[in-house]
């Protein structure tokens, strides 16, 4: 399907028109607004809100735990149905029970019920037709995210239940052998070549781009609470080109390749709280897109708090990039504790890297501020409190030349309120010459043992530690 490449000014940023896709429905008349205080203008958050909603069970739709075709079919059915009555939750009830894809829409809830677990097959072929999505900040068509909502208003995951994936294929895909990268060289190419994304088409061979947990794509008021999710084959929770974003009381446990816990993406308006994540990458990255695409898009992310969560595991606790081009402003951090050892656990997890790591390179562009970090605290880390590096560019250094050189503005990096056990450094700064690094402040940031050079910066202009 080839969705309507239409846009509007829309909520403050450019996003294709709600309404064009299957989403589209009646507006859901019960909202409510949550609140996030923050040392910037914060907009409230306005979410669905599904108490009065009439209940769709998977299981008077035909759905049976041991029959997957079955279960998926009742779960697309009872999606429809919700949708079709204005608003509905959709309820999975105690059991296990085994899908493929589930696609929401507009005005729907899927309720995973206490004792619930909804079980995401293995099998790539399972999550086709290909459909929009995005593959590391930029877009194309790709299998299917195991949970995915296009141009959706009003949508929400909650309940106690739990979100699991089979990792039996997926895993194997986590190595990155040759055909893997000349697909990723290839994708680029397309990007950088202006192609039309409905002819990305990035289901093919080996290629092997593996699909996100969950992704929300152009979407507005979402919701999502209370559901642990488990394992992942790439990102667990992607809000892409999403505005009105709340994720809270979500405990995610996922220790693959690429299992950043949340992504927000070229999205506004995000509240983040009291989760817990327990990741094989990071906990939060904030991103907006990569390169030539983030330009085309032209839509920051902005307006991020994350507050009053944990962290068992996870390379950084917040970072911010690589992809980043089309901006990144208004971020805070509150009250968030790095609960690990700092060692990992169950042989394959990792320890964090840094507390708040912002990280670009000469090919990026977009821009990095107002970024607050205040009132975390952590165990052991192998890097440091903050840190700033600005030639990030893993696998992608060797893949390809730079083809169009811009680099990042960075400002506004406020870090308080700080205690570690132990750490290689406090703050460790390094930015081109021609584009420092500006407006650093360090205010009561305590570690209690320094196992490296306490502080380094190069081209920083402003560095405050009092």
């Amino acid at each position: 399907m080839i969705f309507s490449r239409r846009s509007v000014l829309y909520a403050g940023f450019a996003v294709p028109l709600l309404g064009t896709s299957a989403c589209a429905g009646i507006p859901l008349a019960k909202r409510k607004t949550v609140s996030a205080s923050a040392p910037f203008d914060m907009p409230s958050i306005t979410v669905p809100d599904f108490t009065s909603s009439r209940r769709f069970l998977i299981t008077d739709f035909g759905a049976r735990q041991d029959d997957q075709a079955a279960t998926a079919a009742a779960i697309a059915k009872a999606i429809d149905a919700a949708h079709a009555a204005g608003q509905g939750v959709v309820v999975i009830p105690d059991g296990t029970w085994p899908t493929g894809k589930v696609h929401l829409k507009s005005n729907v809830n899927l309720h995973l019920s206490k004792g619930a677990t909804l079980l995401f097959s293995e099998k790539p072929e399972d999550y086709l037709p290909p459909v929009q999505t995005s593959w590391e900040g930029i877009e194309c068509f790709n299998y299917s995210p195991l949970v995915y909502a296009f141009e959706c208003e009003n949508v929400a995951i909650s309940g106690e239940g739990k979100l699991k994936a089979k990792l039996d294929v997926w895993k194997l895909w986590y190595a990155r052998p040759k055909p893997h990268m000349d697909a990723l060289v290839a994708l680029y190419n397309m990007a950088y070549k202006n192609v039309p994304v409905s002819e990305r088409q990035m289901v093919a061979g080996e290629n092997h781009l593996r699909p996100h947990f969950v992704q929300f794509n152009r979407c507005k008021n979402v919701l999502l609470e209370d559901f642990s999710l488990e394992d992942s084959p790439f990102w667990c929770i992607h809000p892409l080109l999403c505005r009105d974003v709340v994720i809270r009381r979500v405990k995610v446990r996922a220790h693959g390749h690429n299992n950043d816990g949340v992504d927000p993406e070229m999205s506004q308006n995000v509240l983040i709280e009291d989760c817990v994540f327990d990741q094989g990458d990071d906990a939060i990255s904030v991103k907006s897109g990569r390169d030539m695409d983030a330009w085309r898009l032209n839509t920051p992310t902005k307006n991020v708090v994350m507050r009053n969560c944990k962290i068992k595991n996870g390379h950084q606790l917040m970072a911010v990039g690589s992809e980043l081009s089309g901006g990144i402003e208004n971020i805070f951090v509150d009250n968030c504790h790095f609960i690990g050892d700092g060692k990992g656990a169950d042989g394959h997890a990792v320890p964090i890297m840094n507390l708040l790591y912002v990280k670009t390179n000469e090919r990026r562009g977009g821009y990095v501020k107002n970024i607050h970090m205040s009132n975390v605290s952590a165990t052991s880390i192998k890097g440091s409190v903050l840190a700033v590096e600005t030639d990030v560019l893993y696998q992608w250094k060797n893949l390809m030349p730079t083809y169009v050189r811009k680099l990042t503005p960075i400002e506004g990096l406020h870090v308080s309120n700080i205690a570690v056990q132990e750490a290689k450094s406090i703050a460790y700064l390094k930015a081109e010459k021609e584009q420092p690094v500006r407006d650093v402040t360090l205010k009561n940031v305590k570690v209690a043992k320094v196992t490296g050079t306490p502080i380094t910066t190069e081209n920083v202009q402003g560095f405050v530690n009092p």
